[in-house]
């Protein structure tokens, strides 16, 4: 590995839902994340997704993909172009509790720069290779290749995690975002990060209790619920005010007419 570092909380491997919706939970808890990808997700295959809630005329998966990157994004999720080549037990232990910086456990080697990330989460198709060098179970199933974890996405290695199909979910864009979803907060909670709630309740939800308003979670007033309502209102006119400009990816094993 080159001697250039870069240090994160946690590096997600794979840009496709399951991914991104990984990555917008990590972010969204304040964990420094970065993603990288290599290529573009298999959801932009589709030519139209019908069965994901909250669009009862179904969405286009480009449309779909895109405005989960730019929610990751605005979360604040790193997003970077890149293949990741090896992932290893980082050198720099021991760990120690007075230096954060020496806590980050993996190494991650990716087109000629060296990263350093306490967690990992592998959200891929079926590529695992570059955990080659980590004692984690491979289970392969045909032609098909997954990593064996627990369905909270703990892997055998601490630190690892595996999220949507690589961890053999079922191969559908809402479970994939789901378990996404579930794979993060179960690094959360291994992270020690408060409890996660993401709740943004009406004013007076938790305060006009006498309690507390736990971490992760917010209480706003009408004025301001009105005004993100009209923000995603306006967002959502954005997305959908005119049809998406790419058209289905075509598959790989596809040969063009002409």
């Amino acid at each position: 590995m080159t001697e250039t570092t870069d240090a994160h909380d946690v590096l997600v491997v794979g840009g496709g839902i399951a991914g991104l919706t990984a990555g917008l939970f990590t972010a969204r808890a304040g964990l420094d994340t970065l993603l990288v990808r290599a290529g573009e997700s298999i959801l932009r295959r589709n030519a139209h997704v019908e069965n994901f809630p909250g669009f009862p005329a179904g969405v286009n998966p480009r449309t779909l993909l895109d405005m989960t990157e730019r929610q990751a994004r605005d979360a604040g999720c790193a997003i970077r172009a890149g293949t990741v080549t090896d992932v290893r037990a980082s050198p720099d232990a021991p760990r120690s509790s007075e230096d954060p910086d020496s806590q980050k456990r993996f190494e991650v080697a990716t087109d000629g720069e060296r990263l350093l990330t306490e967690f990992v989460v592998v959200a891929t198709k079926n590529d695992v290779a570059f955990l080659e060098s980590l004692d984690v179970g491979v289970v392969k199933r045909g032609s098909k290749t997954y990593l064996d974890c627990e369905a909270s996405g703990r892997t055998a290695v601490d630190g690892l995690y595996a999220a949507g199909r690589v961890a053999e979910r079922p191969h559908q864009a809402v479970v994939a975002a789901g378990h996404g979803a579930e794979t993060a907060l179960s690094l959360l909670d291994d992270a020690d990060t408060p409890f996660y709630h993401d709740w943004v309740a009406p004013e007076g939800y938790f305060t006009g209790r006498g309690r507390e308003v736990p971490p992760g979670c917010e209480e706003i007033d009408d004025a301001e619920r009105e005004r993100r309502e009209r923000a995603s209102m306006e967002t959502m006119r954005e997305w959908f005010s005119e049809p998406h400009a790419d058209a289905p990816t075509r598959h790989p094993s596809l040969v063009d007419d002409e």
